[in-house]
């Protein structure tokens, strides 16, 4: 669930589907990279979870009635001043617990193990020796590779009674369970919810069906009807507005809401300027030809390009957007008779948004991202905030859309930046800069499509730098502007490598653009992945 560390507002509070009655397991995240991961690997076993902060009290656990408790990694070690820690009663619940990594460390030294700096630091693939394949590690081979992260470790000797499942020569306890009468407890020191582990999802498996003997009740039809019916019971009478963008995540929102509430429903569609090729034309023609969702469009290209007029610096790109985008909704919305007695806003914030935005459920997340659709807005605007799809991952978001009737085309589209084709426009932002950006871009996916590329990437899209370049075309020299093709494969978006495209599609995509688009002479491919890099240049 994708709650921060400090509880929302009134005006802010988002409206949830309701799941105390459904079957859950609850993460507590200790600010790994790869707790999202750990959300993920269960829902996709069948059991919904949720993410949640690691000070929660142990009773406030207890309350949520969780199936089991999983504790995640973290860059901390446990004998760090301010590290994270969670209430030591978690563990006398009568729930099972399954710690990882830190979470590992973290539960054996609440229990009395000492938690010591490893003589051999392990990071990367690992061989273990499986030496108990009952419940955890059942069906698994006797040695099996696994994903290790860690420079701490449990000593072996004393502490807790603890029972070895599994080691390396360097780290003796690389899984345990507790023999104690009263706790149920398992730890592995590797990450089974990253694919560089193979069998981690069966220990994850594992974890919900043998231990926690969990029902595998998460299905994405369930989640529909409970998310309609919370924001029925949210909005009542009122009237709700959803700001569209083109994208998948606005779309499902819209469409969920349109389910909801039928005409009390009205979106709104700016067109900045920034859009790509075709783009305003597809929403028009999905949500008023095919829904007949009440739908206002506003022309207001000649202010976001004047207020880009000679900005190159990325964020303050992000800010001037947010900021006109903020005065064109109000002005919109406060000026319509219609709309103006409207009380909610609902925006398709996703959980990797929250995340990355400096809402890490550990404090410790950076604020990777200025969204203008991550706080701010309702509260300069006097909306209350719906974010339906606030604790769902993009892929269930994506099933989501099919459930609710959204065209493939639509639900499948690759994700696209709220600040739109100005921050791929490296250096100022001008129409003619876009124009010669959005031929590029355009040509670029119509060829990734017909390699049958498009489902097989994460997102793909061209960025127009601001440099220029020699060339020769013809009997002629040529100076001028270079382009970068961007294309990489994701899960989560948390994390991505770049794709490994064809030479012979990059060969056509470069022909194309060069030979197509007047401006360009030289076409570049980024083979950066997430991180060091970002998957957006700015």
């Amino acid at each position: 669930m994708a709650t921060t560390s400090a509880a929302p507002t009134a005006s802010t509070a988002p409206a949830r589907p309701g799941h105390q009655a459904r079957e859950k397991v609850v993460i507590l995240d200790f600010g790994g990279q790869t707790a999202q991961l750990i959300a993920r690997r269960v829902r996709e076993a069948g059991v919904f979870s949720l993410l949640i902060n690691p000070a929660t009290p142990a009773a406030d656990i207890a309350a949520m009635k969780p199936a089991g408790i999983i504790l995640s990694g973290g860059p901390a070690s446990v004998y760090e001043p301010g590290a994270p820690r969670c209430d030591p009663k978690v563990l006398d619940l009568g729930i099972p617990v399954l710690g990882i990594c830190y979470g590992m460390q973290l539960a054996c030294q609440m229990m009395g193990a000492t938690v010591a700096r490893a003589g051999h630091r392990e990071f990367g693939r690992a061989s273990i020796d499986v030496r108990d394949r009952r419940d955890l590690l059942a069906a698994l081979p006797e040695q099996t590779t696994v994903w290790m992260s860690h420079g701490d470790q449990v000593s072996p000797g004393d502490g807790p009674s603890l029972e070895v499942l599994a080691g390396t020569p360097t780290c003796p306890l690389a899984a345990v369970r507790s023999i104690s009468p009263a706790r149920t407890f398992y730890g592995v020191q590797f990450h089974p919810e990253v694919t560089h582990t193979p069998q981690g999802a069966t220990i994850i498996q594992n974890f919900l069906y043998e231990i926690c003997r969990c029902r595998g009740d998460w299905r994405m039809a369930d989640y529909l009807e409970s998310a309609v019916s919370q924001c029925r019971q949210t909005i009542g009478d009122g009237r709700v507005i959803c700001g569209l963008s083109g994208g998948v995540d606005s779309a499902v929102v819209a469409a969920l809401l349109h389910r909801a509430v039928g005409d009390r429903l009205t979106c709104v569609f700016v067109d900045t300027g920034l859009l790509r090729k075709g783009e305003r034309s597809l929403v028009e023609t999905t949500f008023r030809d095919h829904f007949h969702i009440d739908l206002r469009t506003i022309d207001a290209e000649r202010e976001f390009l004047g207020d880009l007029a000679g900005i190159t610096e990325p964020q303050e790109k992000r800010r001037r957007i947010g900021h006109r985008f903020i005065e064109v909704f109000t002005s919109a919305t406060r000026g319509d008779p219609e709309l103006s007695h409207a009380k909610f806003l609902a925006q398709g914030t996703l959980y990797p948004d929250v995340i990355e935005s400096g809402h890490g459920h550990a404090g410790t997340a950076a604020g990777i991202k200025l969204h203008h659709n991550v706080g701010g807005l309702p509260e300069k605007i006097g909306f209350a905030l719906i974010e339906p799809l606030r604790e769902l991952f993009k892929d269930e978001v994506r099933k989501l859309g099919l459930a609710l009737g959204l065209p493939e085309s639509m639900v499948w589209r690759h994700p696209f930046p709220g600040p739109g084709l100005a921050v791929r426009v490296l250096g100022e932002v001008t129409r003619e800069r876009l124009a010669v950006l959005r031929e590029c871009d355009h040509i670029l996916l119509e060829e990734i499509a017909a390699a049958n590329l498009y489902r097989a990437t994460s997102q793909v899209f061209a960025v127009l730098l601001p440099v220029r370049s020699v060339g020769v075309m013809g009997d002629g020299r040529t100076y001028d502007s270079v382009v970068a093709i961007r294309a990489v494969t994701s899960e989560d978006f948390m994390t991505a490598d770049w794709a490994r495209l064809p030479h012979d599609v990059l060969a056509r995509i470069s022909g194309r653009i060069i030979n197509e688009v007047r401006g360009v002479n030289r076409v570049v491919y980024d083979i950066s992945s997430k991180p060091p890099a970002t998957i957006e240049w700015e």
